[in-house]
């Protein structure tokens, strides 16, 4: 195995937990953006106020996006897969 095969899979990891990733803190920040709007136009300083409808969010986002996330997953998958059959020989 070399450095330069190892350096691809370690970044091609990283690229498969960003792009699965991404759609729930993506979720998440936006309704947070908007919760962090809301109190500061009526000056409700509550910290706690934020959470919930972050984890409803990321729900909510999790139910719609797991279908895409699971097939993505299992080609990723599969890849390695592959590439360790290859590495066999």
């Amino acid at each position: 195995m070399t450095p330069e095969l190892v350096v691809q899979l370690a970044r091609r990891s990283f690229e498969v937990t960003l792009m699965l990733a991404a759609p729930l803190l993506i979720a998440s920040l936006i309704i947070g953006l908007i919760i962090s709007i809301f109190q500061a136009v009526t000056s409700i300083n509550e910290a706690t106020l934020a959470f919930v409808p972050k984890i409803i969010a990321v729900m909510v986002a999790m139910i719609i996006f797991f279908p895409w996330m699971m097939s993505y997953m299992s080609d990723f998958t599969r890849e390695i897969y592959s590439f360790i059959a290859t590495m066999r020989r």
